[in-house]
């Protein structure tokens, strides 16, 4: 006789978070244009941008960096911990401060050393935290993420960033449809061939940010020291680790840099490592990695595509190593203390 597993009460709660993230993420959408619109103009007026967050707020900045910077926008994303010990100059800069609570430690901490500027802007899931309280704010819709790892806040905070770039004059067609219409893709090829590694890494290259927060969630919810590179920067050494017990999750679009994903992906399975390869390309698959293929699109496009069917594999994951995985023992939700 078998007894059917009860499903973990932290990754119930992030499946109820999940449920509802592509409806909060379009009334996002509808809801902020008249604030996107402000930080619009002051990315026009600035032309450059500084994106502060902690977390997966930062793995979303680090997403949008590359489609700030293709509008001709100089672009950094910092963690924000970074920016108060070892800090970039403010002045002539618009900021972008994101926490999805909008009550983190390093929020507040910046707040009171700053004071912020005229061309401060929060994105922040909770209209009554102290970050919507302190700088002009767009709210996602929805309220703040109960769940602890991060999934429904990145995807809503995505959304706020596809107003902002329509503002700028982005066409937001492709990832509109995309949100309206999700791809569903099976994923148990994906975790079959990673149920014997010891831990995975996660790589991409314009794409990059993704696999930052792929890598995040890996890493709360299994308690495995998963983390992410940057393609050229796991090409420099790092691929010493690589082999059967090492997996690695890869990201690749429509883009320029397409090509040298798949270079990686090549190069990955001749290590013996199980790849898998998020792919919305449009190119052919890599034999012998594990290819999950969206349609061809790159942008929001390509995250609102790829983000969903990823943390699928990640609660999945977690969920075949740890007996109650989304139940944090050492983190909180919002982190407090620095």
């Amino acid at each position: 006789m078998t007894t059917e597993r009860t499903r973990p009460a932290g990754l119930a709660a992030i499946d109820h978070e999940m449920a509802r993230q592509h409806a909060d993420a379009l009334a996002s959408y509808e809801a902020v244009t008249p604030m996107a619109e402000k930080a619009a103009a002051s990315l026009e007026k600035t032309g450059r941008l500084l994106l502060l967050g902690m977390g997966g707020s930062h793995a979303v900045n680090r997403a949008v960096e590359p489609l700030y910077r293709s509008l001709g926008i100089d672009t950094v994303a910092l963690p924000l911990s970074e920016q108060l010990g070892q800090p970039l100059p403010i002045d002539g800069r618009t900021i972008f401060v994101t926490s999805q609570s909008g009550e983190s430690a390093e929020v507040l901490r910046w707040f009171e050393e700053t004071g912020g500027t005229q061309e401060t802007f929060g994105l922040t899931l909770d209209a009554t935290s102290f970050l919507a309280s302190t700088a002009p704010s767009l709210v996602g819709a929805g309220g703040t993420e109960l769940a602890f790892a991060a999934t429904r806040s990145l995807t809503v905070t995505f959304a706020l960033h596809l107003v902002i770039l329509a503002a700028l004059g982005e066409d937001p067609a492709a990832a509109l449809a995309v949100l309206r219409a999700p791809e569903d893709h099976d994923i148990t090829a994906a975790l079959a061939a990673l149920e014997n590694v010891a831990t995975v890494v996660t790589s991409g290259r314009r794409l990059q940010g993704v696999a930052e927060a792929l890598a995040l969630g890996l890493t709360e919810l299994s308690r495995r020291p998963c983390f992410s590179l940057e393609g050229g920067q796991l090409r420099h050494g790092p691929m010493e680790m690589l082999g059967p017990e090492i997996g690695l999750v890869l990201f690749r679009g429509l883009d320029e840099t397409a090509g040298l994903v798949t270079a990686m992906a090549l190069s990955a399975v001749e290590t013996g490592a199980p790849v898998i390869l998020f792919d919305a390309s449009g190119q052919a698959p890599v034999a012998g990695a594990v290819t999950i293929r969206f349609a061809a699109t790159t942008g929001l496009a390509a995250i609102f595509a790829m983000l969903p069917v990823a943390q699928r594999l990640m609660i999945a994951f977690a969920d075949a190593r740890v007996e109650n995985a989304g139940t944090p023992v050492r983190s909180t939700k919002i982190t407090r203390s620095e």
